[in-house]
């Protein structure tokens, strides 16, 4: 089957669960569906629990316990590599990342301003910061590697932003049935809002899969992640199969558990795609990982945790702006968002690397997309 082929199947298993799993367990469970199509969303109806201190510790040390042994492994993979023989020449920093510093502090000053004669733009501030961050950091990129993702692959990186928008507004679909996150400071008539916000959306996957380009070249992502011991699967396609009926699980009783299932907004996308993969025996991050290489996957979730942590700064002090309401966990704030709320950004990273990837075998070589490529 064609590379295109796989690509529209996987997305539309993807889409129809994603939209409808929800939905079904909303509409058993005998809820109002209108509440979960309200656009744009404004009525605030799921009641979140309040803080608990042992789920607070509950959660951190499944977190712990989920991060710590790569990180460890990753040490002493470093350790045990050898030193490199010849120091890496830096490249010459893009004359358009100089426009990119200088755009995104300018809008970063507007943003955090309010200044009477820029009122009627201030809501708008928050895609011009990214689309400056994004060429900075592949300025970043090219300077460390000689290579970025604008350079090498612009017709991928082209591609990237009306995927990330799609991408996006499917989370903020899913946010419906928990309303983790919710929106302040302007009013916007629905046509008006899907615009204004479809534009940032373009900027996420644009914006960490450039920040993953940038740290695969990092000496210590290479020497340290790239031979970690393997791991034996001695059967994926049942494990396939089980992660796939409990993201579906997940999903369908979201709304009907949100203060409980709120992590699955996260984590089953991720593993309804890996899913799929590995039924259909396609390669993908976590194949990769079980065969020692965690280069691509750290890489991604460190991208996310660093857009993640710009996207909560410059998100502070904005105009039109969102806040937090996660169940149990809602203390110790960095920003906006609860200490563990920025967990949600690893796995969203690799959800950025997945998509991405499946992206990429549109544009290998002899696609009808084909083009250059670069590592990673």
């Amino acid at each position: 089957m064609a590379n295109p082929q796989r690509f529209v199947i996987k997305f539309l298993i993807l889409a129809a669960m994603l939209l409808g799993l929800p939905l079904i367990g909303t509409l058993v469970a005998g809820f109002p569906t209108e509440r979960y199509l309200e656009f744009p969303p404004q009525t605030r109806y799921v009641q979140h629990a309040s803080f608990s201190g042992p789920a607070f510790f509950v959660m951190a040390l499944v977190i712990v316990a989920g991060v710590l042994p790569p990180v460890i492994k990753g040490i002493q993979s470093y350790r045990q590599s050898p030193l490199p023989t010849e120091a890496s020449q830096l490249h010459p920093f893009a004359w358009w990342g100089w426009i990119g510093i200088v755009t995104g502090m300018t809008a970063w000053f507007l943003a955090w301003t309010r200044f009477a004669w820029f009122a009627e733009f201030q809501p708008h501030t928050f895609s011009p910061l990214w689309f400056s961050y994004i060429l900075v950091v592949n300025a970043l990129c090219l300077r460390r590697t000689g290579g970025c993702l604008m350079t090498n692959r612009p017709g991928f990186f082209l591609l990237l932003f009306p995927v990330s928008a799609a991408f996006w507004w499917f989370f903020e679909y899913l946010n419906r049935f928990v309303q983790n996150w919710y929106y302040v400071g302007a009013a916007f008539s629905p046509w008006a809002y899907f615009w204004y916000a479809t534009l940032p959306f373009s900027t996420v996957l644009p914006a960490v899969l450039s920040t993953r380009q940038y740290l695969l070249g990092a000496g210590w992502i290479r020497r340290g992640c790239a031979r970690t011991r393997p791991i034996e699967l001695s059967h994926p396609l049942p494990l396939a199969a089980g992660c796939l009926v409990l993201a579906s699980a997940g999903l369908t009783f979201i709304g009907v558990r949100p203060n409980y299932l709120f992590p699955f907004l996260w984590i089953s996308p991720l593993l309804i795609i890996i899913s799929l993969q590995t039924l259909l025996k396609e390669r993908h991050q976590f194949s990769k990982m079980a065969a020692g290489d965690w280069r691509g996957a750290l890489a991604a979730a460190l991208a996310a945790l660093i857009c993640g942590g710009f996207w909560e700064m410059w998100n502070y002090f904005s105009l039109a702006k969102w806040e937090y309401s996660i169940p149990l966990v809602q203390r110790l704030h960095i920003f906006e968002m609860p200490l563990l709320g920025y967990a949600g950004y690893l796995p969203f990273g690799l959800e950025c690397a997945v998509i991405g990837d499946m992206l990429g075998t549109l544009f290998k070589k002899g696609s009808p997309l084909g083009g250059s490529r670069v590592q990673g």
